[in-house]
């Protein structure tokens, strides 16, 4: 099985990839979802307080009809805010992944756990701010980078770790509870090796090539500058340095623009390093592909365009340095999100204790009566069987 077939087989493939026109689609009526339920909720508590103050003022008049023209609207978030809003909160997340001092998987799966949560949720429902270290502690723990939840919660600021963990079902249920997260920063490392025994005149022959180390090694030498260089190449320690400056480049946009981007919804792992590669040197990546398919390969034309279609996406990318602005546009967006949350949604930790409330039944497990007393008659019966010397009976029952 080639690489190819066995990242079909993962979630991330079945689940979480979408063409442009469904991920718009899926944005705007979660957004459309979200907004009538906070409109909802506004207005039944409205009604409450209002009946509570005529309750407390001794009147019990119903409301007329040009009440119930004064309904209150309110201004919710667009989808473009929300994404602007969900952006600047990944940035956040890589910045605290940074400040906690964790490998570049548990911040890269963190940002993917909180863009793949807010496709079916609005930040109008749950604040980003708060589904954030619930995210970033969740990849610590998916990816087998362990911290102690005390340890760290004490690293937030106004973070208890009752309230670090308090989303963390809602969480895990806005990403159905698929946590495999699949980077391309392993392939941009295995391409980097690649290129540098190339360089070095070690690399075995491809089939379908036809050029030998030799003259592949010549190749390089000859090779274009890439936009912006200074230097132009003229011996193979000249090309190393070049391999060198292109992967570090590539690996920066990995670690930023790739994660801010909607890149993993649209590509594959190995077009998304194969587009930042791209992005970092063009004619060096030109020349990677062609040692892999031959100018004659049929899909060559298909993998250029999706790879230009893939950098295009990552150059449209949230700012990883947002400038006065943008912060002015955040903030004011900020502002209007906090008069159009969903009351109901607010405290996360009392959502979070409500449903272990409403998940017990009398004796704690949720389950009904008869189905508690079955249980507990086979755990007797089996504990009976373990403790006989001579074991269960062979036969229970005969046909």
């Amino acid at each position: 099985m080639n690489e190819d077939k066995i990242y079909r087989t993962s979630t991330q493939y079945r689940l979480w990839s979408y063409t442009p026109d469904s991920l718009a689609s899926i944005r705007s009526t979660t957004n459309a979802l979200a907004a009538d339920g906070v409109n909802a909720a506004i207005q039944s508590l409205d009604a409450s307080k209002a009946a509570a103050e005529d309750a407390h003022n001794g009147t019990e008049e119903k409301a007329d009809a040009q009440d119930t023209d004064a309904v209150r609207k309110v201004d919710c978030l667009t989808v473009e805010e929300e994404q602007k809003l969900v952006g600047f909160y990944c940035l956040k997340t890589i910045g605290l992944a940074d400040f906690c001092e964790f490998p570049t998987n548990v911040k890269a799966s963190a940002v993917q756990y909180l863009k793949r949560f807010y496709l079916s949720n609005s930040p109008m429902t749950y604040h980003p701010k708060e589904m954030m270290p619930s995210a970033l502690f969740l990849a610590t723990k998916t990816e087998n980078n362990y911290i102690s939840l005390k340890n760290f919660a004490e690293k937030l600021d106004k973070f208890t770790p009752e309230r670090v963990i308090a989303p963390e079902f809602l969480l895990t249920q806005g990403l159905r509870f698929t946590f495999d997260v699949r980077h391309p920063q392993r392939g941009l490392e295995g391409g980097f090796m690649e290129l540098m025994a190339l360089a070095r005149g070690q690399y075995q022959s491809v089939a379908g090539t036809e050029m030998d180390l030799g003259e592949r090694q010549e190749s390089m030498v000859k090779l274009e500058p890439a936009k912006g260089a200074r230097v132009v190449t003229k011996t193979v320690d000249d090309v190393i340095v070049r391999i060198q400056t292109a992967h570090g480049k590539a690996k920066e946009v990995l670690k930023t623009t790739a994660l801010l981007s909607d890149a993993y919804f649209l590509y594959t792992p190995s077009q998304i390093w194969l587009a930042a590669f791209f992005m970092a040197d063009q004619p060096l990546a030109r020349f990677y592909i062609d040692t892999k398919l031959p100018a004659s390969s049929p899909i060559k034309p298909k993998l250029m365009t999706n790879l230009q279609a893939c950098a295009e996406v990552l150059q449209t990318s949230v700012s990883a340095k947002p400038g006065p602005e943008e912060m002015q546009e955040l903030k004011r967006i900020d502002k209007k999100l906090y008069k159009c949350r969903n009351p109901d949604k607010v405290d996360l930790i009392s959502i979070n204790k409500a449903q272990k409330r409403d998940g017990e039944g009398k004796d704690g497990t949720g389950l009904d009566e008869k189905v508690i007393k079955k249980r507990k008659l086979e755990r007797e019966n089996s504990v009976k069987e373990q403790e006989d010397v001579f074991g269960p009976p062979l036969v229970t029952k005969r046909p």
